[in-house]
């Protein structure tokens, strides 16, 4: 790993209408789009089998979101009310994301345009996380004996509290988050690894950080695979975010993570997780520059092509 080095990028956005309008404009989607389609072979992923997501959910759970059979409370938990799309969205994107899991075995880059729903505990949801797109993906990989030792990287602003939740007592998975301390969730769950960085941590500060704790936790545990959710949310402006990180630094510690990766051939599973920026083109610019950090990375190592 990795060998023959073809990525595509896997898309589940649906044509309903995106849960999360209240912070992008309609008009960030089909921009973002047409960016990585310029630059990777744009996929439909399919939907996700029930079967897999009961693996990881509770069954009861899953059939009551799948009939709408939900309270105002588990709405309000969940960020927007039930919709048929709801349910539509969470089983493309984690179709996408194990789509990108094959990608990520077979050549050593897999890349979700979306995924990363990391607030969705096994029996309910939270945060914009109805199904947890990795919890689903590594369950499955690691149940069919494809891997032995899973890491899960997670730069996204807000710790992942339903992934740390899932995996607490599987030793073949190792949860690592670095986020905002004062920002959601308020109630932190307990992961392998967690890192809370004070409001305002710029790129210098971070980046110091991510070489002298995280990455060495990374090497470390030497995964067999390693999801790296890549959040946009870290970006100074962001309006679910306390961070300060530039475009040049949030460019910087992709790099870092894909290129330990390639050259590692470590299999690495990218979702871009948060981002909700006040200005919707410097959010499609670190979106376009996260999947060019990974091609970089990947194409730039040993035998990659």
């Amino acid at each position: 790993m990795p060998r023959a080095f073809t990525p595509f990028l896997h898309a589940a956005y649906t044509d309903a209408p995106p849960p999360r309008r209240q912070f992008l404009p309609r008009e960030f989607l089909p921009t973002l789009l047409a960016g990585a389609a310029e630059r990777l072979p744009l996929l439909a992923a399919p939907d996700l089998p029930w079967a897999l997501a009961e693996r990881v959910h509770d069954a009861a759970y899953l059939a009551r979101w799948r009939r709408g059979e939900v309270t105002r409370q588990e709405e309000r938990a969940l960020g927007f009310a039930w919709h048929p799309a709801v349910v539509e969205r969470g089983l493309a994107s984690c179709g996408a994301t194990l789509s990108a899991t094959w990608d990520a075995l077979s050549t050593g880059l897999g890349l979700n345009l979306g995924g990363g729903t990391h607030h969705a505990y096994a029996d309910h949801a939270e945060g914009f996380s109805f199904l947890n797109d990795v919890a689903i993906a590594a369950r499955h990989v690691l149940d069919a004996g494809l891997v032995k030792r899973v890491l899960i990287l997670d730069l996204d602003v807000h710790q992942g509290n339903g992934t740390a939740s899932i995996f607490r007592d599987e030793a073949r998975v190792f949860t690592l988050s670095l986020h905002a301390e004062h920002n959601y969730p308020f109630k932190k769950e307990v992961g392998d690894l967690d890192v809370a960085l004070p409001d305002a941590t710029g790129d210098a500060d971070y980046l110091a950080v991510l070489d002298r704790a995280v990455l060495p936790a990374v090497q470390a545990f030497q995964p067999d695979l390693l999801f790296y959710l890549a959040g946009a949310d870290v970006l100074a402006g962001d309006q679910l975010g306390r961070l300060s990180l530039s475009l040049e630094g949030l460019r910087a510690r992709d790099g870092r993570v894909y290129g330990w990766a390639a050259q590692t051939r470590t299999p690495l599973v990218s979702l871009m997780a948060g981002g909700y920026h006040r200005d919707p083109a410097t959010l499609v610019r670190a979106r376009l520059g996260t999947l060019e950090a990974a091609l970089g990375a990947f194409a730039a190592a040993p035998d990659a092509v």
